[in-house]
């Protein structure tokens, strides 16, 4: 009974633990949120503060140049000499990014410019291509034209010759008056002489 009451307590404090652990994690995880944000916002304060540090400097040091160039010794000449030598430093380098600038869009006109005669370039050799070989085609078909027409009078002459030579021979065995129905092999020449040489 001991042992038993043992356990169950030994069950419980388990349970417990886990279940406090649990809770535990979820507030740890809360803590870091917080701290991470903390640590973010301070960062943020620290880099205002520096910025404003910054400008205090400046305007110090400004009004520490402005009293000091007043007093009209060697070291306000010397401080004059050298503001003036700044700001004439400062308006040359603005001059040079101006000119930059221009020079770099006229860089990017040019590159436009470039792609569109590129474009424009292919386009047209695109239709130098398409124009060779259509006339190409044209040649090839005027060629087998041509090329038909001279078979085609080849064949017309052909035929006379045929036909001149089909009337010679009707002509030859008409005139020797050989009976040509009772010869089987004349009588087939005969009737196929007979016949249209275009059928042929």
């Amino acid at each position: 009974m001991l042992n038993g009451s043992i356990l169950k307590a030994n069950y419980f404090s388990a349970a417990a633990d886990r279940q406090c652990s649990l809770t535990n994690s979820g507030r740890d995880d809360k803590a870091w949120r917080d701290i991470e944000d903390l640590e973010r916002h301070m960062e943020e304060v620290t880099i205002s503060l520096q910025n404003k540090t910054l400008a205090l400097q400046r305007i110090q040091l400004t009004f520490a140049l402005r009293n000091k160039m007043k007093q009209n010794d060697d070291d306000s000449r010397l401080i004059t000499e050298t503001v003036k030598r700044i700001v004439t430093l400062s308006q040359r380098i603005i001059k040079c990014q101006q000119q930059a600038r221009e020079k770099e869009q006229k860089l990017i006109d040019i590159r436009r410019k470039r792609l569109t005669l590129k474009t424009a370039g292919r386009e047209k050799l695109l239709q130098v291509h398409t124009l060779m070989k259509k006339q190409k085609e044209e040649r090839a078909s005027v060629n087998m034209i041509k090329t038909l027409a001279v078979i085609h009078n080849k064949l017309e002459k052909e035929i006379q010759i045929t036909t001149v030579i089909k009337n010679v021979f009707q002509s030859i065995i008409i005139a020797s008056r050989v009976n040509w129905a009772e010869d089987p092999s004349l009588k087939a020449i005969v009737l196929q002489l007979e016949e249209d040489v275009c059928l042929l």
